[in-house]
């Protein structure tokens, strides 16, 4: 069954060289980098990286550009890692599922596994009686769940967004 979220465009591979890999690598460290500055580091002119830079936001090499925010600092510092068995495997109920789990604003991440479960997701909240209302009153309330399992992150040693490539 495929749990991908379903994406309005599909952009073929594209080809990038050691000055696009540079590009990538400077925006990744940080999103507010002027055109400017960037062609400085990588010894060009700003109209080819301005070009490329759009090139790779037209072809979904690049995403979006956003804000990495410390979640302990906007009080919502427990981290739960949440695996999740869906009772029925077929296209109609593995989808109700993702547009539900989607929904759930405490959600910041999920993933279509393998091997024993179906699913992890991330869940970020205050405290416990916070994780308690959404695990009862949200993901309890969805009908094809057969079995979860929830791992309460107690420290992170490494967290990035960066792709190492």
């Amino acid at each position: 069954m495929d749990h991908k979220k379903e994406q309005t465009t599909e952009h073929p591979p594209l080809s990038l060289d050691e000055k696009d890999m540079g590009i990538l690598k400077l925006l990744q460290q940080d999103a507010k980098m002027t055109i400017r500055d960037i062609a400085r580091q990588l010894n060009l002119s700003t109209t080819p990286v301005y070009e490329r830079i759009r090139k790779m936001e037209q072809a979904g090499v690049i995403k979006q550009y956003a804000a990495i925010v410390d979640a302990r600092k906007i009080n919502k510092g427990m981290t739960v890692l949440c695996y999740i068995t869906l009772k029925e495997h077929n296209k109609k109920f593995g989808k109700k599922f993702i547009q539900e789990i989607i929904s759930f604003q405490e959600v910041t991440e999920c993933l279509n596994i393998s091997g024993e479960f179906d699913f992890m997701i991330k869940v970020q909240v205050k405290d416990m009686d916070e994780y308690r209302e959404f695990y009862v009153n949200k993901l309890g309330e969805l009908d094809n769940l057969s079995h979860t399992q929830s791992i309460f992150v107690i420290s992170v040693i490494k967290e990035t967004h960066q792709v190492v490539y």
